[in-house]
């Protein structure tokens, strides 16, 4: 079973490697990191890097596609060899799945048209615009098509998908190795719990858009 994690110049790090800290425990499961070309590449604010080992053209048919988000998902809105892959691979893919405003590359090749999806809060109305049904779930599944709200919701969404495909004890197993057992110290995680003046602050320094991505 081949998982492909799709990165790009200005990705989120964590919608990456959380689903790959989970998915890398599916029995059988080879997790690759592709971009348009082999090598480093770096996140949204340029101190982090993750090592693609293999370009896109060279994993045309993964059984499970992760589209990370991140600010760098505005340059592949329109076209390009990342939308042209994710067309492709989709085609025989068993999953394809997204992490935060990734889900609007998705929505972005018509791949979203009428299902049901999340993403990050800030975008929702940018994923409505794209032809999506936004829902406020932390992670939604509408046919093989799987969407996470922001950033750590690709945690959640890999365990969920571990479920389904390798049953409900995999996926325990998966949490327990990664001992995911959040406890915040602030109920600020979501625009329906943090205080009214921090979520208009975020959105009034956003993009559409995710405040400090």
């Amino acid at each position: 079973m081949q998982v492909v994690i799709a990165i790009f110049d200005r990705f989120t790090i964590l919608d990456a490697v959380g689903p790959y800290q989970v998915l890398r425990q599916l029995p059988g499961a080879e997790v690759v990191f592709a971009a348009q070309r082999r090598g480093p590449i770096a996140d949204n604010d340029g101190a982090a890097q993750l090592n693609a080992l293999a370009s896109l053209d060279e994993v045309s048919r993964p059984d499970i596609v992760v589209v990370p988000g991140g600010p760098g998902q505005a340059d592949h809105m329109t076209g390009g060899p990342l939308r042209e892959w994710l067309v492709t691979a989709d085609a025989s893919s068993t999953w394809t799945t997204s992490v935060c405003t990734g889900a609007l590359i998705l929505a972005g090749a018509g791949l979203l048209a009428g299902r049901a999806a999340t993403t990050n809060w800030l975008a929702k109305d940018e994923l409505a615009r794209l032809g999506a049904r936004p829902c406020d779930e932390r992670y939604v599944f509408d046919g093989k098509y799987v969407t996470a709200a922001g950033v750590s919701a690709g945690i959640d969404m890999a365990l969920a998908l571990v479920a389904k495909i390798a049953g409900d004890e995999a996926a325990r197993a998966a949490q327990l190795a990664i001992e995911y057992d959040p406890h915040p110290p602030f109920n600020a995680g979501s625009p329906a719990t943090a205080p009214a003046e921090l979520v208009a602050a975020q959105r009034a320094a956003s993009r559409f858009g995710v405040a400090y991505w």
